[in-house]
């Protein structure tokens, strides 16, 4: 598994920035690069701390579905699950009608 590439697939589809993932996650920025870079591996505490910041579980991280959502869905598809079930609903109609175009 490429893990640079994974975290840096979820990193996009949270629109966060490098730095910011690694002030959250208190890593060293130059750490980021080097795990997205691929020329390190972030160490079990450190992948789970990243996923949490990206608002992802360590299943997500490891599922091949993932990569197949365009980042913005998937920031969609994120956001979509932190509604209600009343909000979500409302969503499908908004969406529904959009569609009907």
């Amino acid at each position: 598994m490429n893990y640079g590439k994974r975290v840096k697939y979820f990193r996009d589809v949270a629109g966060i920035s490098a730095n910011a993932l690694a002030k959250n996650v208190c890593l060293d920025p130059t750490t980021i690069y080097k795990i997205e870079a691929n020329d390190a591996k972030p160490s079990l505490g450190s992948l789970e701390r990243i996923c949490e910041a990206l608002g992802i579980s360590l299943a997500d991280f490891f599922s091949e579905d993932n990569q197949e959502l365009e980042p913005e869905l998937r920031r969609l598809l994120n956001t979509a699950k932190k509604l209600t079930t009343e909000q979500r609903d409302y969503l499908q109609k908004l969406l529904d009608s959009l569609s009907k175009d």
